[in-house]
């Protein structure tokens, strides 16, 4: 019989690590992400199954949450197959050697300070290094096309769909035999809310026995996207003709590219006003190639038809990449009319912290959260109203504007998770996965009403038998 075991992911949203065992032994990791905000210390345990004994590893798309623990996992032992698409195969990469550079420097930081202490034998060594990433991209790959079924082994066959959450992302669908019968299991990975401009809507799931779904955005439903670019547009338009300046802490993956569109727009329309833009974040600046890269063959019509028309899908007059530390530095000499769009995407670390702390006391200023933040995140105590903050221990008072657009989010809502999971035939247990465990209670109360279905929400380590 075939089980799921959870070892991440489950009644929270991140860490997305998912084990199915089937009935012949073979052994399907789907994701190994990092825990991000409050669960965060959980990266440094040893994982709770044997990674050597795992056969194949699934990725549904390249978010930290999703592959930041994968050179971990090959450290411990894996040494299978990564299945994944090649354009995340492009951003994993990315995302992988940035978190290898942020661990490699917060490492040595807390050493130096802990010397003085004499108490440098208790800071963490970093999970992974540079050569860990390289070793775990050098492994077997399978590079799927979307909708193009294969043979994963002997009685298991495997197609990857277009999620519409980021540039490669999927959801996976796995259909293997049980005795005499054969039984899909669906991983939703993090779908698409089909508001966005820069990737291709989420395609249906036909049918599925099982389904695991994610459910962060369970209780609510966004602002349409029409109402979110118009708030973003005033929000940036006000601000610069008040002389301020506008920080907008933004994943480098996805969110960075659908701004940079918008603000693209409103600069060839005549919309924006006279300003600077920087785009703050070498990870940005390089997961932006990687999407120019596979503009033609990946991203939305509309994305398509721009680069046709100007040659490029995200750049112009105005738009700098800061790629050095000078560069970074020389934004504290624009005093006014600056948009600064940098990292870390939740406030937790990155460039993004030296630019609240030179410009969130000044009321003139704007400070514009595009996308979620996790529960224990410096980006989720502002956002709940946090008054002051420390950064590099230095005590700053929020006096700048605080905005959230939550329209822009590339997860699915309510209404989107319920018409996504309605259309998909045949199917017996859904299991409800990626979300604070509130949320998920909220969305399992719907599902039961609007398709009188029984949801399960997923508890850590629970071992889920597919019967």
């Amino acid at each position: 019989m075939a089980t799921v075991v959870s070892y991440g992911a489950a009644e929270v949203v991140t860490g997305s690590c998912h084990l199915l065992e089937l009935g012949s032994g073979t052994r399907i990791l789907v994701d190994c992400g990092m825990f991000q905000g409050r669960e965060e210390h959980r990266n440094f345990a040893p994982f709770d199954f044997d990674a050597e004994s795992v056969d194949y590893l699934l990725v549904t798309h390249a978010h930290l949450d999703h592959v930041g623990r994968i050179p971990k996992l090959v450290k411990e032992g894996f040494s299978g197959t990564i299945v994944a698409t090649d354009a995340t195969f492009a951003l994993a990469e990315v995302v992988m050697l940035d978190s290898a550079k942020i661990m490699k420097e917060d490492y040595q930081t807390h050493y130096k300070k802990a010397r003085r202490r004499g108490t440098e034998g208790k800071v963490p060594q970093p999970l992974y290094e540079e050569k860990d990433v390289d070793a775990a991209l050098a492994l077997p790959k399978i590079m799927p096309a979307y909708d193009q079924s294969f043979e994963l082994c002997k009685d298991v066959t495997v197609t990857y769909r277009n999620a519409g959450h980021i540039l490669g992302s999927a959801f996976i669908e796995i259909r293997y035999k049980e005795g005499n019968e054969e039984r899909t299991i669906v991983f939703s990975g993090d779908i698409g809310n089909d508001n966005d401009m820069v990737i291709p809507n989420l395609v249906p799931c036909k049918a599925a026995d099982y389904l695991y779904v994610e459910s962060t955005y369970g209780d609510r439903n966004h602002k349409g996207a029409l109402e979110s670019e118009e708030e973003f547009r005033s929000i940036i338009t006000d601000t610069l003709e008040n002389w301020g300046n506008i920080i907008i802490p933004s994943f480098a993956i996805e969110r960075t590219q659908e701004l940079l569109c918008i603000l693209k727009e409103m600069h060839d329309k005549g919309e924006l006003p006279e300003c600077k833009i920087f785009l703050d974040s070498p990870m940005a600046t390089r997961a932006t190639a990687v999407y120019k890269e596979f503009a033609e063959e990946l991203l939305s019509t509309e994305c398509q038809t721009i680069k046709k028309r100007d040659g490029t899908v995200f750049d112009f007059k105005g738009l700098n990449y800061t790629l050095t530390v000078d560069e970074s530095k020389a934004i504290n000499d624009v005093n006014e009319r600056a948009i600064i769009i940098a990292g870390s995407g939740m406030c937790n670390g990155g460039r993004i912290l030296h630019h609240f702390k030179n410009r969130l006391w000044n009321p003139k200023n704007t400070v514009l959260f595009v996308g979620y933040q996790a529960v224990g995140t410096l980006g989720r105590r502002i956002v709940d109203g946090a008054k002051w903050i420390k950064i590099y221990h230095e005590d700053i008072r929020i006096k700048a504007n605080i905005h959230t657009i939550n329209g822009f989010s590339a997860h699915a809502d309510q209404n989107g998770i319920i018409k996504w999971v309605k259309d998909i035939e045949d199917l017996q247990r859904i299991f409800l996965i990626h979300g604070e465990e509130d949320k998920q209670e909220v969305l399992r109360k719907v599902m039961g009403e609007k398709l009188h279905e029984k949801a399960h929400i997923v508890e850590p380590e629970e071992v889920i038998y597919l019967t």
